[in-house]
């Protein structure tokens, strides 16, 4: 039997339009009436999320990829970078003129670049964006012609000196390895082909998971994910059943129980008639 039902946002939770879906909306009422717990697991921080989620009446919050969970009532589980960590980051940066926004827990600090690329409107932009564009190109150019390349530019803000949950970097994935090896103490995880999110070793949204379940008490074997994108692998795997979305990448749809429509054609209402969860 689920009991708790957890959610990507972008690609998942909402359409292309930015916004959930009619029977997405009515979906998630009538498990909420039958006693599951439904909520979010976003590489997204708490920072305007009702906005995000387009005003959804969720249940738990699984944030920053894992690394900020709540309800409405508690905080369950966080767990920020070190501050020697949180340094090499920083300093990764500044050396090379990176574009990044730092998460803390009520804001976000860094790029404007990212946290622009981060809005809602932005993301249905990149949708149509070529699967084959140039982001390398992009980056440099980014990076070239920055306002801010001075070499100290993130050191002095003020962001650093609270816990710091995630951080997103303008980063086009050749550079993975790169990035491994130079910050090890880190994990990343990508949403998109433009940045990645960097949590501490060990985070993910199914750490995340883990931690709000044995706070309610609740079996993994009880729990359900909808998600899109090579960083939802781990908990479409981990949990009791796994549902990929239509219009997830093959990686995504590889690791699921069930593929069901896409985000645009009524994706999560299909899958929770079809495992009898909603009538």
């Amino acid at each position: 039997m689920i009991k708790a039902i957890f959610f990507d946002i972008d690609g998942t939770l909402i359409a292309d339009n930015g916004k959930a879906m009619a029977s997405t909306r009515a979906a998630i009422k009538e498990a909420r009436k039958q006693g599951v717990l439904c909520g979010v697991a976003t590489g997204r921080g708490p920072v305007e999320l009702e906005k995000v989620i387009d005003y959804l009446d969720l249940d738990m919050f699984i944030t920053y990829n894992g690394q900020f969970v709540y309800t409405k009532q508690n905080l369950i589980y966080a767990k920020p970078f070190s501050k020697n960590i949180l340094e090499e980051i920083v300093a990764y940066a500044d050396e090379n003129y990176r574009q990044v926004m730092f998460g803390g827990e009520t804001k976000v600090a860094g790029s404007l670049t990212i946290r622009l690329s981060q809005s809602p409107v932005m993301q249905r932009y990149l949708r149509f964006v070529p699967k084959k564009f140039p982001v390398g190109v992009l980056k440099k150019l980014l990076q070239r012609f920055s306002p801010n390349r001075n070499a100290k530019r993130y050191q002095s803000l003020d962001i650093l000196r609270e816990p710091i949950y995630q951080c997103i970097m303008l980063s086009p994935e050749s550079e993975k390895e790169k990035l491994k090896q130079k910050l090890p103490s880190c994990d990343f995880k990508r949403s998109n082909a433009y940045s990645v999110d960097i949590v501490p070793k060990k985070g993910s949204k199914m750490k995340g998971i883990h931690e709000f379940l044995a706070y309610e008490g609740i079996a993994i074997e009880e729990a359900m994910a909808f998600g899109d994108h090579e960083n939802d692998i781990e908990m479409l795997k981990g949990v009791g059943i796994g549902v990929a979305m239509g219009n997830a990448q093959q990686v995504a749809k590889t690791a699921a129980n069930y593929v069901t429509a896409s985000n645009n054609e009524d994706g999560i209402a299909q899958a929770l008639k079809h495992y009898g969860i909603i009538e």
